[in-house]
C-alpha cells in the first residue's frame, strides 16, 4: 500500500453541512412551527394596545430561554449529535419561531407615527431589556449542572476517586 492509498482509506470523510441533512432541516422547522404558535397564542391572550407590548414580552422571554438553553447545552461539554439536534430545534426553531425582531421594527415605526420619543423608548426599551434577559438566561444556564457532575457532588465529572474534579 503507498502513502497516498493509506491517507485515501484512513481519511475521515468530511460531513455535510448541516443545510444538506433533511433531519436537521426538520428540526428546525418543527421547532419553528411551535415557536411560531407559542407567539400567536401568547398575541392573542393579550390585550392589544397602543403599545405592543406582545413584541416586547415575547422579544425578552425568548432571548432568556436563548440564553439558558444555548449556556445549559454548551454545559454539557463538547457538542454531541444529540445536543446539536436539540440546539437546533429550541435555539433555532422554537425561539426564532418565537421572537420577533420584525415585529419590534413594525410597532417601532407604526409608534413612530404619533410619537418619536414613544417608538424610541419602545425600540430600545425592548433591546436593552432582551439584553439584560438575555444575560440573566446565560447566568441560570450556567447554573444548570450536568448528571455527572450532580452525581460527583459538589465538584466536576464523576471519575473514581474523583482526581479531575474541578470547584465551581
Amino acid at each position: 500500500m503507498t502513502v497516498v492509498e493509506h491517507a485515501r482509506d484512513t481519511a475521515h470523510p468530511i460531513p455535510r453541512p448541516a443545510f444538506r441533512r433533511p433531519k436537521l432541516i426538520l428540526y428546525v422547522l418543527l421547532g419553528g412551527a411551535i415557536g411560531t404558535a407559542a407567539r400567536l397564542a401568547l398575541t392573542l391572550v393579550m390585550r392589544e394596545t397602543e403599545i405592543p407590548w406582545d413584541v416586547v414580552v415575547v422579544n425578552v422571554v425568548g432571548a432568556f430561554i436563548l440564553g439558558f438553553v444555548l449556556t445549559a447545552l454548551a454545559a454539557r461539554g463538547p457538542e454531541t449529535p444529540h445536543i446539536r439536534d436539540l440546539r437546533l430545534f429550541v435555539g433555532t426553531g422554537m425561539m426564532g419561531g418565537f421572537t420577533t425582531y420584525s415585529s419590534l421594527a413594525t410597532g417601532a415605526a407604526t409608534l413612530l407615527e404619533s410619537s418619536a420619543v414613544v417608538a424610541t423608548v419602545f425600540a430600545l426599551g425592548t433591546v436593552l431589556a432582551g439584553l439584560a434577559s438575555g444575560a440573566l438566561g446565560v447566568w441560570a444556564g450556567g447554573r444548570v449542572r450536568p448528571r455527572a457532575a450532580q452525581a460527583a457532588g459538589e465538584g466536576g465529572t464523576a471519575s473514581p476517586g474523583g482526581a479531575d474534579r474541578m470547584p465551581r
